[in-house]
């Protein structure tokens, strides 16, 4: 069983150490650092261990955004990443709520799909040859 939860400041060592960026960018381990300092960021729980976080906050234009959604590699496709989606969701504060994914992450399409989310727009030049497509749900 899957369980989420708020991160706690105990909780930012694991997310970098599962996040195979943050084990090498030092921009990404302090992304995580105020994600859950600031409150933003959510975990996901399996057997007392944590496995994948989700961070919701208002930077997409004033608009509800999942900026990141990363899930373990050895738990992937067990539901921790839609729980998750499923968790966050409701505490959306806003009527919109983005989300985005680059154009060769299918599995992150197919859940974004799976969630009734819709294509708003592709963003070029973020990563290079690899575009990024944004989702939009209308939550309200």
């Amino acid at each position: 069983m899957i369980l989420i939860r708020p991160a706690v400041e105990n909780d930012i060592e694991v997310l970098c150490v599962i996040d195979l960026i943050a084990q090498i960018e030092n921009e990404r381990r302090e992304f995580i650092r105020c994600a859950v300092t600031s409150g933003e960021c959510f975990v996901a729980v399996t057997d007392e261990k944590v496995i994948g976080y989700a961070v919701l906050n208002y930077s997409f234009y004033h608009n509800g955004c999942v900026e990141m959604l990363y899930v373990h590699s050895d738990y992937r496709r067990s539901g921790a990443g839609l729980a998750l989606m499923q968790h966050i969701e409701p505490l959306c504060k806003t009527p919109k709520l983005f989300a985005s994914t680059n154009l060769s992450n299918l599995p992150m399409q197919s859940l974004l799909a799976k969630l009734n989310y819709v294509l708003s727009g592709v963003i070029h030049n973020l990563d290079e040859d690899d575009p990024e497509i944004v989702y939009l749900k209308r939550i309200r």
